[in-house]
């Protein structure tokens, strides 16, 4: 039994266009091409797809998941992938402890709020933690860009921090809308949109976009490219139609507006 690459992009929450790249680049090949030229996949094809959405979820680069995919038969391989399944798994336990501890957050403000309670502030903002994502920021861009960044963002009045975020969902609205509209990346409107959202990237001290002779185009390519595989960020530019189609338009409209201008 197989199943068409339309099939495999619907159920995996992918694309055709993703599928097909990683086709291009030897990372996963159809199980067979039908005669009238579409992909098909057997059982084979998706375990290492699913492999590599995981290894993709743990930050890990398309050339890096071919290192750790290229040799299935070998042992160490098998080793590296169990220890990179294992870290996932951790992960993901780690996220579904803290969201838990968010629901329980809002069922308890609920609770105060339809029976007149009083509001237990310290127990309002459980799992609400800006520094989860620490460990990962430091592997990424160092330890010195999360500290920057901590600081600048705890020394932020709340006006301020309530100013961001409003920033932050005003550029997601935008770019989902610019998504739907059915424009293109390269157009007038799209790259308005990428202008902004580089400005705020490079208004963020700690990032590699905001250092003096930062690599300011590699970082907004790296972090396009990111949207898409990352579903942690994808989710902020989810058209009605769901997938990974509007973060795949953030990401195209970023390269472009990178090519011409950084």
């Amino acid at each position: 039994m197989d199943w068409s690459i339309q099939e495999i992009a619907r159920l995996a929450g992918a694309t055709s266009r993703t599928l097909r790249h990683y086709d291009d680049i030897g990372l996963l090949a159809p199980s067979r091409i039908a005669a009238n030229g579409y992909r098909h996949y057997d059982e084979a094809a998706l375990v290492r797809l699913q492999r590599i959405l995981l290894l993709r979820e743990l930050g890990l680069g398309l050339p890096q998941i071919a290192e750790v995919l290229g040799d299935s038969a070998g042992s160490a391989a098998q080793v590296a992938e169990a220890s990179a399944l294992q870290t996932h798994l951790e992960l993901l336990r780690q996220e579904q402890q803290r969201i838990g501890r968010q629901i329980a957050s809002v069922e308890s403000t609920i609770t105060a709020l339809t029976e007149g309670k009083e509001l237990m502030a310290e127990n309002m903002f459980d799992g609400f933690d800006h520094t989860q994502y620490k460990e990962e920021v430091e592997e990424r861009w160092g330890r010195q860009a999360y500290a920057d960044g901590d600081r600048w963002w705890r020394g932020l009045s709340d006006d301020d921090r309530a100013a961001w975020k409003q920033r932050v969902a005003d550029l997601n609205r935008d770019w989902i809308a610019a998504a739907e509209s059915g424009i293109a990346p390269d157009s007038d409107e799209a790259q308005a949109v990428a202008r902004r959202h580089v400005e705020w990237l490079t208004g963020v001290p700690g990032t590699p976009a905001s250092a003096p002779g930062g690599d300011v185009k590699g970082y907004v390519m790296g972090l396009g490219e990111m949207y898409v595989a990352d579903p942690r960020f994808g989710a902020n530019y989810a058209t009605s139609d769901g997938g990974s189609t509007g973060a795949e338009f953030v990401r195209d409209a970023l390269r472009v507006y990178a090519d011409a201008n950084l």
